[in-house]
């Protein structure tokens, strides 16, 4: 089946226009971990490990990689469940395959109850998934991708074409198997901004834990959608699991409800409109891709679906 992305447009007869009111600031402590089935670098099973790591940190979301659910080499136990049951949260789980008579996917931990939930299947020899739950205020993913590069970038139009449905804010994390010079995480820049310092500097390596080499691990949004991020950091831990997680604070607007309107030249002034790295957009006409229109006291997002 071919996935197409889709393309923003804003010149067509017409799309669909969320604007973001900025009286109420958001900030959402974010954080991605891959959590090895509980397993840590001495490959002992400690989930009370790895869930006061998260609870030191205080995120309001964690998007998990390498969850077990009822398998036998993590004791049987939903590890989703588990963690959130201990920190208080919601778990969402997001099975990939089945393991073992049980299953082992990603899941997602959150504050807030989710809206909606989508598990949406990606290429790999091991068959991968994009878990995605929407909230009141933004949409948050997390996935696992496969080590083989083909699927990894064949991944990318089905993930670009899941987040161009949402009208909130969309933040994604996970444990993508690529490095920031990567074919991938270069493509991933047109459209995704990367939130985690993904520096050739050892403060961003992830993985391995205990003496970790590589960045692996990742926190982006879909565009600029977003005023800031802070405490952006890779946490200091070697031996919980074979990865260290990511954690960052991000500050958003508050999205409003969406309108419906005609997109046109006439009423998209070329001083207004900027694409998702910020830059203001020069040319009169507008050539298919994402833009963002800047208007005093809103933030529009236009996008068409064809």
């Amino acid at each position: 089946m071919k996935y197409k992305i889709t393309l923003i447009i804003c010149c067509l007869f017409s799309s669909f226009m969320a604007a973001y009111a900025q009286s109420e600031i958001i900030t959402l402590r974010v954080m991605t971990y891959n959590i090895r089935h509980g397993a840590g670098m001495d490959d002992v099973v400690d989930l009370d490990r790895q869930a006061k790591i998260i609870q030191d940190a205080r995120p309001d979301i964690v998007g998990l990689q390498e969850v077990d659910s009822i398998v036998p080499r993590s004791g049987k136990v939903d590890e989703t469940a588990y963690l959130a049951e201990h920190l208080g949260m919601y778990g969402t789980y997001g099975p990939a395959i089945p393991l073992s008579g049980g299953k082992y996917g990603v899941a997602i931990l959150s504050k807030e109850r989710p809206l909606s939930v989508h598990n949406i299947p990606l290429p790999g020899k091991e068959p991968r998934t994009l878990l995605v739950c929407e909230f009141q205020n933004y949409v948050f993913a997390t996935t696992h991708l496969d080590l083989e590069e083909e699927n990894r970038l064949a991944s990318l139009p089905i993930i670009i074409e899941e987040a161009s449905h949402h009208e909130k804010p969309f933040f994604i994390c996970g444990d993508w198997n690529d490095e920031p010079g990567s074919k991938l995480i270069t493509t991933m820049k047109k459209n995704f901004v990367f939130m985690n310092n993904i520096t050739d500097t050892s403060s961003s390596y992830t993985f391995p834990a205990n003496k970790p080499t590589i960045t692996i691990d990742y926190i982006a949004s879909l565009g600029r959608v977003f005023r800031s991020v802070r405490s952006k950091k890779v946490i200091n831990e070697p031996v919980a699991s074979d990865h260290r997680p990511v954690f960052l604070e991000v500050r958003f607007d508050q999205p409003t409800d969406v309108h419906s309107v005609t997109a046109n030249e006439g009423n998209l002034p070329a001083e207004d409109i900027y694409d998702l790295s910020g830059k203001k957009v020069t040319n009169k006409k507008l050539s298919p891709g994402v833009y963002i229109q800047k208007k005093k006291d809103k933030k529009r997002k236009f996008v068409s679906k064809d």
